[in-house]
């Protein structure tokens, strides 16, 4: 096991604080396990709270203004104070639910240009001290890993992944950030889009997946991207035809912007290659259309594709139906997401 020190000295003489992950990539949703461990300093103090921020490093959306900035995802708070005494040492365990939207970090093992972390604060007898951000992996999704490997055997090659403050309208979404995975068109449809973005919003029963083609310059006329909304609940992912879905997705994401001139479907021979960040496109990434400032909306159930005046249908081909609603809420505040607990470490006293 491979543990990376942050030290944390609370002021001159006091207490520090180093912070572990373990070493294995975490799922959205799943646990994230650890431990801090601390260092008493040259006088015995009153621990009076410990605290887990994961954090993320947010660029603003296009059009908003502004810079990246941190964004706080979730906080936990362990349970428990105590007295830390001159130079004791003491290690707690600690296993938290990460939030079903935390961002992915890699994609098919490689790792993609996205600051994510953990960083444990200290309040100890009215003075407070922060680690510095331990980089935390997470993997995706198998409804995630799957549409993105669809996506890469139609011929949509991995571009850019980013963060982006702002709400989706509609969605179930509580997160104030969301990710967009930009692909370079397949070759057929280099002609209606120039990147397709790709974000995804899971929660407890599944996957709410959002596709947004970057049209070419006056090809519509109106002024925004193309957007389409899917719902896949987790059991779904080792059941659908991937291929077939994606195909259809991105079908409907164009014409139901009105444009009715699709390329015709990918046949048999299409290339079968896995999505991963080192497959790049080969334009420049466009800006993505705006966040937009709305609150999350409602979910509501349907089959896919029947009857949605955003999603559409394309040219007659219809979704697989029987997609259900996803749209379980979280249970309130980030700190109550998921069940935190600490267990002291080897030949530590209880907290």
């Amino acid at each position: 096991m491979v543990f990376t020190k942050v030290p944390a000295p609370l002021g001159r003489g006091g207490p520090s604080l180093d912070t572990t992950l373990m070493p294995k990539a975490a799922l959205p949703g799943g646990s994230l396990t650890g431990q801090l461990r601390l260092l008493g300093g040259e006088a015995d103090c009153d621990i009076d709270r410990l605290t887990l921020e994961l954090v993320a490093q947010v660029g603003a959306a296009p059009g908003a203004g502004g810079s990246a900035s941190e964004a706080v995802c979730a906080r936990f708070t362990l349970p428990g104070s105590f007295r830390l005494g001159r130079r004791e040492q003491r290690s707690l365990l600690f296993d938290v639910r990460l939030p079903w939207e935390t961002p992915v970090t890699e994609l098919s093992g490689a790792a993609l240009e996205i600051t994510l972390g953990v960083r444990a604060e200290l309040t100890a007898t009215g003075t407070r001290g922060r680690s510095d951000l331990v980089p935390l992996r997470v993997a995706p999704l198998p409804v995630q890993d799957s549409l993105l490997a669809a996506l890469d055997r139609l011929g949509f090659g991995f571009r850019s992944a980013g963060l982006e403050h702002g709400l989706i309208h509609g969605t179930s979404q509580r997160l104030p950030l969301y990710q967009v995975i930009g692909l370079a068109p397949a070759p057929r449809y280099a002609a209606v889009m120039r990147e397709l973005q790709v974000t995804f919003l899971a929660n407890p029963g599944g996957v709410e997946v959002i596709l947004e083609a970057d049209k070419p310059d006056g090809l519509f006329a109106h002024g925004h991207g193309l957007l389409n909304r899917h719902l896949v609940s987790h059991g779904d992912a080792d059941r659908r035809d991937w291929d077939a879905t994606a195909e259809v997705w991105v079908r409907q994401t164009v014409a139901s912007h009105g444009h009715h001139s699709l390329p015709a479907p990918s046949g048999p021979g299409a290339a079968r290659r896995r999505a991963r960040p080192g497959r790049q496109g080969a334009e420049p990434a466009p800006a993505s259309a705006p966040a937009t400032d709305h609150g999350p909306g409602p979910v509501p159930p349907t089959d896919e594709g029947a009857g949605d005046p955003v999603r559409g249908v394309a040219d007659g081909v219809r979704a697989p139906a029987g997609e259900p609603a996803v749209g379980v809420p979280y249970d309130g505040s980030p700190a109550e997401r998921g069940a935190v607990t600490a267990a002291p470490g080897e030949g530590a006293g209880q907290v």
